[in-house]
Parts: C-alpha cells; sequence; structure tokens
C-alpha cells in the first residue's frame, strides 16, 4: 500500500469508527508515575515549563523552565538545564536572553533550539518572537526572526511555538501561538543556515490550515507532524507542505514527540467539555505506522470541573523509553517509567 493511501485510509477508518473519544480514554496505562525527579538547585523553585527534550546520548534530559514563575523578563536565573539520569543540573544558560522558552529541540549535534513565543504577560520592546539555536554550552549561534519584532514575514515571526531540525538541516517552525487570535498560524521552513525556504497554512479548519499550531514531529520517513491544538488533531505532512493525513485520536495535542522506533507521543493539555468534548487529558501514545492509540497515562491530576488546563503541554522520551512530561499548570516535571 502506498504511504499516503495508507495514511489517509488509517484515518479514515478511525473517524468512521464508533466511540473513538471513549477508546483513547480508557487505553491501557503501563506506567507509573514519579515526580520529583528533577531536582532544581537549593532555593529554587519550579516555572511554567512546556520545554523538554532528550541529549543525544539518551540519558540526559534539557529542560526549559520560565525561571521560577511564568515569565523570565527580569531574571537572572539561567532557564535551560541539562539533567543527568539522576534528575541533577550539569549545566544551564540562557539568563537575560530568553522571555518565554515555549518550544525546545536537541539537533545532531547536540545544540539546543528554544522558540521564544513572549507569552500573555505584558512585556517590554525587544524580546520574544524568535528562535534561538545554542550551542551544547550555552553559546548562541543562530537566531530566526528579529527580537522584539512580531511579524508574519520571511524573516519574522509572532510568538513561535515550537522548532523542529530535520536530518538534512532544515529548519521548520510553528508560528504561532494563540491560534485564532493570532494571524501567524503557518509552518516556516529555512535552510540549515536560516535562509528562509517556504511557508505553509492560515487561520482555519481545513487540511493545511491550523488554529494555534502548537507542537512539531518528525518520523523516520520524514514526515512532518504538526500538532494543530485549537482544531483538537494533528496534520501530517511531507516536507514540502504537502497534506498527507489528519489524525484526532490522539487528542488535543500540546507536544509531541516521535521515538527512535516510530513510536508517537501526544501531551493532551487542554481536552474538556468546552475545548474538545469527550477526551481527557493526558499522554496518548501510539505507532505512526498504523496511527492506533495503544496507551494512555492519564493527567496525573484531574480537573474536577472539566473545563481548566493541567498536565503535560511538553512530552519527551529517553533512550530507555521512560517519559517526561512538562507540566505548565502544575509547574513540575513529571517521569513516567514502565510498571
Amino acid at each position: 500500500m502506498h504511504i499516503r493511501t495508507g495514511f489517509r485510509l488509517v484515518t479514515l477508518l478511525l473517524l468512521a469508527a464508533g466511540a473513538l473519544a471513549n477508546a483513547q480514554n480508557h487505553a491501557p496505562n503501563p506506567y507509573q508515575s514519579i515526580e520529583g525527579w528533577a531536582k532544581l538547585p537549593d532555593g529554587r523553585v519550579w516555572g511554567a515549563t512546556s520545554a523538554v527534550y532528550p541529549a543525544n546520548d539518551g540519558k540526559h534530559i534539557w529542560i526549559a523552565e520560565r525561571c521560577g514563575a511564568n515569565l523570565c523578563v527580569g531574571s537572572d536565573l539561567d532557564p535551560v538545564m541539562l539533567f543527568d539520569p539522576d534528575g541533577n543540573v550539569v549545566r544551564s544558560f540562557g539568563a537575560g536572553m530568553i522571555t518565554w522558552p515555549h518550544g525546545i529541540f536537541v539537533d545532531a549535534d547536540d545544540n539546543v533550539w528554544i522558540a521564544d513565543a513572549v507569552g500573555y504577560a505584558p512585556v517590554p520592546e525587544g524580546v520574544g518572537h524568535t528562535v534561538m539555536k545554542f550551542s551544547p554550552q550555552g553559546k548562541l549561534l543562530m537566531t530566526l526572526g528579529k527580537k522584539g519584532v512580531a511579524g508574519r514575514g520571511t524573516d519574522t515571526f509572532t510568538k513561535p511555538s515550537d522548532v523542529l531540525v530535520a536530518p538534512n538541516g532544515d529548519i521548520f517552525v510553528a508560528d504561532g501561538h494563540e491560534g485564532g487570535s493570532n494571524p501567524n498560524n503557518r509552518i516556516v521552513k529555512f535552510d540549515k543556515n536560516g535562509n528562509y525556504l517556504a511557508q505553509w497554512g492560515a487561520a482555519g479548519q481545513a487540511d493545511g490550515q491550523f488554529m494555534d499550531p502548537h507542537a512539531l514531529a518528525m518520523d523516520s520517513q520524514g514526515r512532518l507532524y504538526v500538532g494543530d491544538r485549537a482544531n483538537s488533531r494533528i496534520q501530517i505532512f511531507d516536507q514540502g507542505g504537502g497534506h498527507i493525513a489528519t489524525w484526532t485520536q490522539f487528542g488535543r495535542p500540546s507536544g509531541l514527540f516521535i521515538d527512535a522506533n516510530d513510536i508517537l507521543y501526544s501531551a493532551d493539555s487542554e481536552s474538556n467539555a468546552a475545548r474538545n468534548p469527550g477526551w481527557k487529558r493526558g499522554i496518548r501514545i501510539g505507532s505512526v505506522t498504523d496511527g492506533f492509540v495503544t496507551a494512555f497515562i492519564p493527567d496525573p491530576e484531574p480537573d474536577q470541573d472539566n473545563s481548566g488546563t493541567s498536565g503535560a503541554e511538553g512530552v519527551a522520551v529517553d533512550a530507555a523509553g521512560n517519559i517526561y512530561g512538562a507540566e505548565v499548570g502544575p509547574r513540575r516535571i513529571m517521569k513516567y517509567v514502565r510498571k
């Protein structure tokens, strides 16, 4: 079966199946939760965090948090930290350089990319709206966008949510945060040197349109997965922006991660009666080969009135298969290990 045809067929079968939400809400949970794995230096507390990604050794974990609050403006703390397998900070950087770390990616050379989406609170002029590339030691190597300048041009973003670097070095940016109130519902593509190549997307619900493109991931075949959060779906594209499939079975995705075995992890931090009726928040897991959800880690802090936001916005997996959830609301990192 042709890959594109197979993806469309799986999508149609899943959409046609009865009680889809109920099935995905009740998939088995083969993981146990570990809270407090990541330990901050004495005197420091967790801020909101949606940014987590493994280093290339598969053991160390990069986390970017919002300086003990939900904004780093005026803070002298390093928001980007590297944790060893025991949860200890071994390196940090970024003080005074990042406003609201939202998305993170680690490339093949262990460079750390941060999408600085600005956030909601009033901020001073000259900050945010950029994607930054740092060396593993924290040296700024590249900046995409213009710091403090919101826009929809080939060299500007408005609150970029995430960044991904393809194996050939091409860079993809999900731009921008806030969905319907933000005109930049698009994916922007650059070459490895930061030169603009292409873009696609606009506000809407049709194939190739977005309402808050919030997360990016890529499978072993080079297909790009976009967490189209406010539309409660994942859209799958080729690297030229050609639409391949639309999946709703992974909930309302805030964060995406695809591991070396082509297993997809989707962090749903927003499903509720108002935003995505019938769906529960948590982390859904399944193979990109067939698109079926095979496991579900429920939100560790269920929303009693079914109206708020909680749980992991960011999700990542290490080489041993341990899952890490970066939580904006509870302001913590959860670790999930096989039972």
